[in-house]
């Protein structure tokens, strides 16, 4: 057998100190900001906070409710189209449909269109990771190793681009707006472009480098569900065609609840339109490409204006106000409880 070391220290040697140095930092003597909390500063604190959030909240709501916004479902006054996309075979084979609506009133300012989305997920966590962010940047990359399947190649082994659920759930509604003048039809004009954020343009979206677009995604397919290439997003403007489309990118940005809105084009002012959209008669002319009956969806288009707290979400300022309602009533109760137990402390220093 083999002798073991022994780790008990030798006669005469000194064990060494397991003890911390006597410094002022190590032994927690450095100075230190101590408060004495006392019953005005406590109240005084809460009831300031409570009026803070309520004057907030106040603003935020008023602001909010100034916002001019139409929305129209168009779900059920497509129906000959939403009958004709349930049937996955249709998917060559367009449909259109109208809708009227008139405004009362003018709509000064900026206009913003918007398509909603009601009681779609997209907050699962497959669908969320199924997408290829070193393909969206324009990199030639083993797709087959990342999150897209089963949306990554098809049986032949022809890549996806782009891949991923995300990719091919693409929203692929057009959505036209016309201004019924008279005895004439005007198109309102509308902006496809700078819609999205600076930095997914810019940083996060990029395409493959190439003389064109065409070659450069050569040798791969687009998803199942579209009907043209990622290069044809565009034809007119070649700066919003392939990964860098403005529709493309927004709706790569996930929504975290199942009604949700997203910003598809804003009005251009100019000529009859230079001031916003003016009173009277409108038709939205709509190609109906997007199916939601079978999990029984409902798509919205959304006029809408914007303030300086931003679009008409009310969620915020409702925020402030239970906060400060809550501060306040804190600061009441605070209060009660104070005057309560000083009264019994006066009573028993009496007797």
């Amino acid at each position: 057998m083999k002798n073991k070391t022994s780790v008990l220290p030798r006669e005469g040697e000194a064990q060494a100190s397991r003890c911390p140095d006597n410094s002022a930092f190590k032994q927690q003597r450095l100075p230190a900001w101590k408060p004495q909390l006392t019953i005005a500063s406590v109240l005084s604190s809460f009831f300031l906070t409570g009026a803070f959030c309520l004057t907030v909240g106040v603003c935020l709501v008023l602001s909010a409710n100034s916002v001019r916004e139409i929305q129209i479902d168009y779900s059920d006054k497509c129906s000959d189209c939403s009958k004709l996309r349930e049937n996955s075979s249709n998917w060559n084979k367009e449909c259109h449909c109208s809708i009227n609506f008139t405004l009362k009133e003018d709509i000064l300012g900026d206009v913003f269109m918007y398509y909603g989305l009601q009681n779609f997920y997209q907050n699962h966590r497959r669908y969320v990771k199924s997408r290829s962010d070193a393909q969206l940047l324009g990199r030639r990359v083993d797709i087959q190793r990342s999150y897209c399947a089963p949306f990554s190649t098809y049986r032949n082994g022809t890549p996806m681009a782009p891949c991923g659920a995300i990719a091919n759930s693409m929203f692929n509604d057009t959505i036209d707006l016309f201004y019924n003048y008279n005895s004439s039809v005007i198109q309102v004009p509308l902006l496809k472009t700078g819609n999205s954020w600076w930095t997914d343009k810019n940083v996060k979206f990029r395409n493959p480098e190439s003389y064109n677009l065409s070659s450069a995604f050569a040798g791969t397919a687009r998803p199942p569900y579209w009907r043209k290439p990622v290069y044809l997003l565009d034809e007119e403007d070649e700066r919003n065609n392939g990964y860098v489309n403005d529709d493309f990118i927004i709706w790569m940005r996930v929504s975290a609840f199942a009604t949700f809105r997203n910003l598809y084009r804003r009005l251009r002012r100019v000529r009859r339109f230079a001031e916003g959209l003016p009173a009277g008669n409108y038709t939205f002319q709509i190609s109906y490409n997007f199916p939601v009956t079978r999990f029984k969806g409902r798509k919205h288009v959304i006029l809408s204006t914007v303030v300086w707290s931003g679009g008409s979400n009310p969620f915020l300022g409702i925020a402030y106000l239970v906060s400060g309602t809550a501060a306040t009533l804190a600061g009441f109760v605070i209060t009660g409880i104070h005057l309560k137990l000083r009264k019994k402390k006066t009573y028993f220093q009496k007797q």
